[in-house]
């Protein structure tokens, strides 16, 4: 059964500044998700909303229908994955030690690992590319490598839904179309529902199935991507004068912004 997540009258802001007011959200379970939007414009604080990683000064979120106020930790750790925007390690963790931490939601009072829990950790390290940095500590690790570890991480978690805030930061071009290819199919192959902060409008237009447009703390259009990203809408969310074209991969819609035309220099030889 896929995880369905519902946000209903949900406020949101920082030491008495509203960001988001009275937002009603239901995220369509068993799919993936991207939340757009331009810098500042709510979509961050939302994930973290929806995650319990900010407290909410209004309204509730649900997953499956349970008030995610009232679940232990432990509970809701198991019912979802979170990749926050910064995350932080204890000083001289090494890489397998901190994947395996995803595994502390299925595991009993006393927090002992089973063979099952190494194998799924060592499972999660080499979906993730990161099997061979297994005894390397963390710290030692680019900020790409980082990433995927903790990405690993919450993929060690198995659980039904996953929640990440721009998981494709650090990484090069590549290992960002490997990671969302890889949660890609663990959508298609598990049903897990994928909801993810991008910046990159042409990726999210790619892997997602729903995508939501963020703009001043509302959310200003939510859909299929080739009914959400248009000319106008482009325009008015992020301000940007762009074409949108189809896809020549995926025939979906592709972003080609227009930029400044006049006041270039003539760098013609003669």
């Amino acid at each position: 059964m896929s995880t369905s997540i519902t946000a209903e009258g949900v406020s949101l802001g920082y030491r008495g500044h509203p960001v988001i007011e009275d937002l009603d959200l239901a995220l369509p379970p068993g799919k993936v998700t991207a939340i757009v939007g331009p810098n500042a414009c709510g979509k961050s604080t939302l994930l973290r909303g929806l995650a319990r990683l900010h407290p909410l000064s209004g309204g509730r979120v649900s997953i499956d229908g349970q008030d995610i106020g009232g679940l232990s930790r432990r509970d809701l750790a198991r019912l979802v994955g979170v990749l926050p925007q910064s995350s932080i390690a204890p000083d001289g963790v090494r890489v397998a030690e901190l994947v395996g931490r995803g595994r502390f939601p299925h595991q009993g009072w006393f927090g002992r690992h089973s063979s099952q829990d190494d194998q799924i950790v060592m499972r999660s390290l080499e979906a993730t590319g990161v099997a061979d940095l297994a005894e390397r500590r963390l710290e030692e690790l680019s900020g790409g490598q980082r990433q995927r570890v903790w990405i690993a991480m919450v993929l060690a978690q198995e659980t039904d839904a996953v929640l990440l805030d721009e998981p494709t930061t650090y990484l090069d071009v590549t290992h960002q179309l490997e990671l969302l290819d890889l949660l890609s199919d663990l959508n298609a192959e598990r049903g897990t529902t994928v909801v993810m902060v991008l910046h990159e409008l042409n990726y999210a237009a790619r892997y997602a199935d729903h995508m939501v447009v963020m703009s001043g703390g509302r959310i200003a259009a939510q859909g299929a991507p080739r009914d959400v990203l248009t000319v106008d809408s482009v325009r008015d969310a992020f301000g940007l004068e762009a074409e949108v074209i189809a896809d020549p991969v995926t025939g979906g819609p592709l972003v080609v912004p227009r930029g400044r035309t006049r006041g270039r220099l003539d760098l013609r030889v003669g």
